[in-house]
């Protein structure tokens, strides 16, 4: 059907409603190999939290047990029925350690990004919309920790918040935190430039004029057009916020595997393995680290491809100029 007959159409369709979805209209734009790919990324990530979320339930064990029925196990056990994905150096279920270490990485992601748009995104704001000094000082801050490498800087806020301790952080609050760091210059950047880009548009000027109060302006009318590119920063953060907790982890820096399995822990203890062809201490927890990320980066380039007006208008050129394609997008009647 073509776009005239479209709009020949009675105006009774159930299509409205579908629109309202975000979530299906993002869908509807892809096309392809691109929509594989976000398929396939959607898989990745859901099986990921479907991990996350269901450990207790998934997990035989608990993820520092060493022992069931008063009878140790195995250490450095190969793969069995008993335990899938064998046994630790400290005789833990390897299996078990790496389900729940997908619900330590989902907290950290969740704390991470909260906390890191709830700090960047305001600062972005009022730094663009405030000018002067202010931004100068914010812009020169946030600068000087966005020229810092990502691990680097993640290593140093958590001897922070440990109270200067070089040992591990001790909890999953503290890992966030640490993260958050990272990712709050990154907002700020973003959400700033966005501003100072918007904040002279009429319909600012407009509610300026009006009488609304400076808060008003940014949250109801600057904040919705200043966001547009966030959830593929977010989503992109994500398999960053992993990498980060995963190296920490592995320095020495993360959480304690008395509190909670974490991957970059478990990656670090199974070093000596190798020497020893013990490949299942390291190769589980390497693989959920890399299935994770892949699901993520792939989920976010997706999006960037669909929302990123840019990518948008070069793909849609680029199916306008195919031969045997008609401008609308169907099949040019000439070339039958």
């Amino acid at each position: 059907m073509t776009a005239p007959e479209l709009l020949n159409e009675p105006p009774v369709m159930p299509s409205a409603p579908r629109r309202g979805v975000p979530g299906l209209r993002l869908f509807a734009m892809t096309a392809g190999l691109q929509r594989a790919t976000l398929i396939l990324g959607l898989a990745l990530v859901g099986v990921f939290v479907v991990a996350a979320v269901l450990a207790p339930l998934i997990a035989p064990y608990g993820f520092a047990q060493s022992a069931a029925d008063g009878v140790e196990f195995a250490r450095q056990q190969a793969p069995s029925a008993e335990h899938w994905f064998g046994t630790s150096v400290r005789g833990e279920d390897v299996f078990s350690r790496v389900i729940y270490g997908a619900r330590t990485a989902l907290w950290v992601i969740a704390i991470s990004l909260v906390l890191s748009l709830l700090i960047g995104v305001p600062l972005g704001l009022l730094s663009g919309y405030a000018g002067r000094w202010p931004d100068r000082l914010l812009v020169l801050f946030m600068d000087a920790m966005y020229a810092f490498p990502t691990l680097l800087l993640a290593i140093v806020v958590s001897i922070v918040v440990a109270g200067g301790r070089s040992t591990s952080l001790g909890g999953v609050l503290s890992a966030a935190v640490a993260i958050t760091a990272v990712f709050v210059p990154q907002y700020f950047r973003v959400v700033r430039n966005a501003t100072v880009a918007v904040k002279q548009e009429p319909y600012v000027d407009a509610a300026r004029v009006t009488g609304a109060s400076t808060t008003r302006i940014l949250f109801r009318h600057i904040l919705a057009n200043v966001t547009q590119s966030l959830p593929v920063i977010v989503t992109l953060n994500g398999s960053e916020a992993i990498l980060t907790l995963a190296g920490l982890g592995f320095l020495g820096f993360g959480i304690e595997p008395t509190q909670a399995a974490e991957w970059g822990f478990d990656l670090n203890k199974a070093l000596s393995d190798v020497s020893n062809g013990i490949w299942w201490t390291g190769v589980f927890p390497g693989v959920a680290i890399v299935l994770v990320v892949l699901g993520m980066t792939l989920v976010g380039e997706s999006l960037n491809e669909v929302l990123n007006p840019i990518l948008r208008t070069r793909r849609a050129a680029a199916v306008a100029s195919a031969p045997g394609v008609a401008p609308g997008g169907g099949k040019d009647v000439t070339d039958a």
